[in-house]
């Protein structure tokens, strides 16, 4: 009868070590998941701050480009206006004198 007891014991001893095993692997895997989905969740924001980095600087270097594209075409006019004001001065005498003489 003691046996018995002493079997059975043993038995429900066995039930409740298999059940916390699983409650454990359970509670393991749950942590791992959310381990998982937090690591995901930072790297998306990473990623999402390197492209808003990127796209930042992109357009702070076409608009440096932009003010420089400007710069050198009013450098341009204003360099052709000079080469071309002596030229017209020198036509509006020659017809002037044209129209004189």
């Amino acid at each position: 009868m003691e046996l018995i007891k002493k079997i059975k014991r043993a038995e429900a001893e066995a039930v409740e070590i298999v059940e916390q095993a699983h409650a454990q692997a359970v509670q393991t895997a749950d942590a791992a998941r959310k381990k998982r989905a937090a690591a995901q969740a930072e790297a998306e924001q990473a990623r999402k701050k390197a492209i808003e980095a990127a796209v930042a600087k992109a357009a702070a270097q076409g608009q440096a480009e932009a003010e420089k594209l400007k710069a050198d075409a009013q450098a341009e006019r204003e360099k052709l206006r000079q080469a071309t004001e002596s030229r017209i001065s020198a036509a509006v005498e020659t017809v002037v004198n044209y129209l004189k003489g």
